[in-house]
């Protein structure tokens, strides 16, 4: 009976050993950064950067790794007080619940072995969410919940357009205050079920992805198998998404699912974060049909910062993105949309966004355009769409 207790007991102090170790070294692998802060900028972009009223991100996956955003990290891209650091008043923090073994741009089965199931496990997460993806989703929301209810009045979970007002009031006089939203990326978070859209919707998403990498019943992924558009059950929860006043983020989205939901939706759409094909053609990006049809919808587009979507050297393709959206349809379309912590290497973490106001600034653009790509024409879309 002795040794079957220390056998057990060695087996739970090398679980102990993982769960503060594993996640830590597989986001260490997952998330680099290309070049380290602190990030120099001429004078000239950084007194425009400091007058910027509101600077927002599309798109995030800090909450799958398992940190305390709370705590300002020296991995990874984003947590709380990096996000003070450079003067980000909203992130939108977007939940990862499934991840396919060998996940590729072109071609990914939703049989393959799942990245986030030995992920969940070393993290320590109840066994409840090991084999779960709507336990998942509801604990990763948990999360993120908690970490701005640790902050006091100096973080707002933004789950309406009062909170919004309440975030843009609040930054007025305190610059310290940030706001953090929502999302999912890929619906196959919800299992197939109606019941759990309303489950995620009451722990305060409020935007999801039809599909992420992989095909699922909602439809094709652009990375998937089928290409086909929305199935049946797909349509009905895009109506229900409507109807709730979730945002349809068609990021990762089959060309067909993104045509059959700009011709059902009734509520503009998001594009969390992506490329364009004028700049990177890749089958992630958008063409410029979609861009304009997107645009003609009330829609925003959020321009990614890591190779695959915008192509190397980063910086200068993630400008020439905006310039491109831009140009094309009206400023007012364009944002940011990092996909920060999101198993990409980034050229610079969140405390960088002073190198996206000079390049933006040697490119021609105004400071009212530049403002309007930062962060105020995500401010504005959620006011205008936020219930």
């Amino acid at each position: 009976m002795k040794k079957l207790i220390l056998f057990f007991l060695v087996l739970f102090v090398i679980y102990l050993i993982g769960v503060y170790t594993i996640p830590s070294y597989i986001e260490a692998q997952r998330n680099p950064v290309k070049t380290q802060a602190p990030y120099q900028v001429s004078p000239e972009a950084q007194q425009l950067y400091d007058r910027l009223d509101f600077i927002s991100d599309l798109h995030c996956d800090a909450l799958l790794w398992g940190r305390n955003l709370t705590k300002r990290g020296n991995q990874g891209h984003v947590d709380f007080p990096r996000m003070r650091e450079a003067n980000v008043a909203l992130e939108m923090f977007t939940i990862v619940s499934k991840s396919p073994a060998g996940q590729n741009m072109q071609s990914n089965s939703a049989d393959a072995f799942d990245n986030i199931t030995p992920l969940t496990i070393a993290k320590g997460e109840s066994p409840a969410n090991w084999f779960s993806l709507i336990n998942r989703t509801l604990s990763q929301s948990e999360a993120l919940f908690d970490f701005v209810e640790n902050e006091g009045e100096k973080a707002i979970f933004i789950r309406s357009k009062a909170d919004l007002e309440k975030l843009i009031e609040a930054r007025k006089t305190d610059k310290s205050v940030i706001g953090a939203m929502l999302g999912i990326e890929g619906g196959h978070a919800l299992e197939g079920t109606l019941e759990n859209l309303d489950k995620v919707y009451e722990a305060g998403v409020r935007m999801i992805g039809p599909t992420h990498f992989f095909d699922n019943e909602f439809g094709g992924s652009a990375h998937g198998q089928s290409g086909e558009g929305l199935t049946e059950f797909g349509k009905k929860v895009i109506t229900r998404m409507n109807e709730l006043g979730i945002f349809i983020d068609l990021a990762h989205s089959s060309p067909a699912i993104v045509d059959d939901i700009l011709n059902q939706t009734t509520k503009p759409v998001m594009v969390s974060h992506t490329g364009v094909r004028a700049v990177l053609d890749s089958q992630r990006n958008l063409s410029d049909a979609q861009i304009q049809k997107i645009a003609a919808n009330g829609g925003i587009i959020g321009i990614a910062f890591f190779d695959m979507a915008v192509g190397e050297p980063e910086l200068p393709n993630i400008i020439a993105s905006i310039k491109h959206v831009r140009d094309l349809v009206g400023v007012e379309y364009v944002a940011l949309g990092s996909d920060y912590d999101g198993s990409v290497a980034v050229p610079f973490d969140i405390t960088g966004l002073p190198l996206i106001v000079e390049g933006l600034m040697k490119a021609g653009f105004t400071e009212e355009e530049i403002r309007a790509v930062m962060g105020e024409n995500m401010k504005r879309f959620l006011l205008k769409n936020l219930s």
